[in-house]
């Protein structure tokens, strides 16, 4: 009840992380991996000790390229980020830098911009429909429930609370582009539509709770306390369910490879505010709704 009670400092805090990550977005902007923007990827790892950057940035220079960013993965691994390269442009590359030591080629790719620009479409539509289909799905799950708030502002109400995950971790990253060169890229976009499952499910559990508390409540009995005590019943449930993945997420970060890193610190956001918003957002709000309509009769 505690959570119900007091949700506009719930409100407060959600609202201004939200425009914190809002501003990193709209002023920062996202930092596009070759995916999006088109491009050749190159991923390599030198045998024994890995050269300095700027040695590796010099010998690329010479090869006459163009941009060729260059960044340390691991002890003695690099990626280094090009223009669209032939496999002539890929070889000379490669020479490049294998003449500053034994190199080892894990992988190479290549990505037109075409095909990067196809990408990034169908990764905004992927997400809209997935929240379209969520939207669907709980107010037809909810098409029972009537009274006192409709089957379809349940529906609405995850919406809020899934903008609110999705918006956060995007800011982070948008934040992590501008300081760090950390990029987005299709795992990151897999991570969001992971993250809106992950969220919707444990919000659902939330609302079913209220759904089984409304059939049983007592006469009389205000809806403000009903949600509360749903809460209160769940939360116990969706920390410790949570907790288990952050934890797998923590090893897959710290102990996994550096293609996966970013991928997990995803997720790992994602599930805390997914958490989060479900118990101290998305509930509070069922309570929220029903007090304004309540006012309008």
């Amino acid at each position: 009840m505690f959570i119900v009670k007091h949700r506009k400092i719930w409100y407060a805090l959600s609202g201004i992380v939200m425009a914190a990550s809002i501003f990193a977005i709209f002023f920062f902007g996202l930092k596009q991996g070759i995916e999006f923007t088109g491009g050749s990827l190159l991923e390599a790892e030198y045998k024994n000790t890995r050269p300095e950057t700027a040695v590796l940035q010099e010998a690329a220079g010479e090869l006459g390229l163009g941009n060729v960013i260059i960044q340390p993965s691991g002890e003695k691994g690099i990626i280094v980020r090009a223009k669209e390269l032939n496999e002539e442009e890929h070889q000379r590359l490669l020479a490049g830098f294998s003449s500053k030591g034994e190199l080892a080629e894990i992988r190479f790719d290549s990505i037109g911009p075409t095909i990067g620009k196809e990408l990034r479409q169908k990764s905004i539509t992927a997400i809209i429909m997935v929240i379209v289909a969520i939207v669907l799905y709980i107010a037809f799950a909810f098409r029972k429930v009537s009274r006192p708030v409709s089957s379809f502002k349940y529906g609405l109400i995850t919406v809020a609370a899934l903008a609110h995950d999705v918006v956060i971790p995007t800011g982070v990253f948008a934040y992590l582009g501008k300081y760090y060169g950390v990029e987005i890229d299709a795992l990151f976009i897999t991570a969001l539509l992971t993250i809106l499952g992950f969220s919707v499910h444990d919000t659902i559990v939330v609302f079913d709770r209220v759904r089984e508390n409304i059939k049983i409540s007592k006469q009389g009995e205000d809806f403000e306390q009903t949600v509360g005590s749903s809460v209160s019943q769940t939360i116990g449930r969706s920390i410790n369910t949570s907790l288990t993945v952050v934890l797998v997420l923590l090893a897959l970060y710290f102990f996994g490879g550096e293609s996966t890193k970013y991928f997990s610190l995803a997720l790992i956001i994602g599930v805390v505010v997914g958490t989060y918003s479900s118990i101290f957002i998305a509930s509070p709000l069922l309570a929220t709704v029903y007090k304004r309509q309540d006012r309008k009769k």
